[in-house]
């Protein structure tokens, strides 16, 4: 465990958003850029957008321009990922409102991954998609912090 504990900023349009376990980890709210969740004084490098399965369908069929233009912010970030809140079961289950057939969304889904560079996650659900998002932060700030000690 690092000596200070790792500071992640929500970004204030999350309405509920994922709990880190005190004290390894501090959450500030602020607006950003690209993104949910990022790292303070990593937000030009770090992103990840956080989707429920309803809401990831919805952006990727029927607001795919606007969520076009939040990939192309993510392009350029060392860690980016897109974490859906849903297990690819699901997906396949057609467990969502929309009537888009899996098909349509998992081609989608693959042309993120391809086309933008910026990985998808399906994370069967709230627990472990925040878990995931807490170990990639976490990951990724040891990481600079042990190339900041080394220089």
């Amino acid at each position: 465990m690092p000596a200070a504990p790792i500071p992640i900023v929500v970004d204030t349009r999350e309405q509920t958003p994922w709990e880190f376990p005190a004290p390894e980890y501090t959450t500030v709210r602020r607006a950003l850029e690209a993104g949910d969740y990022s790292l303070d004084g990593h937000e030009a490098e770090v992103a990840i957008e956080r989707k429920s399965l309803d809401d990831y369908v919805q952006t990727i069929i029927h607001n795919r321009d606007r969520f076009e233009r939040e990939l192309v912010k993510l392009e350029p970030l060392k860690l980016r990922a897109v974490i859906v809140e849903a297990s690819f079961r699901d997906l396949e289950g057609h467990c969502y409102r929309s009537l888009a057939h899996p098909s349509s969304v998992f081609g989608l889904t693959v042309a993120i991954i391809v086309d933008h560079g910026v990985p998808v996650f399906f994370a069967e659900d709230v627990a472990i998609a925040s878990r995931l998002g807490a170990r990639m932060l976490r990951r990724y700030w040891l990481k600079r912090h042990e190339q900041r000690e080394a220089a």
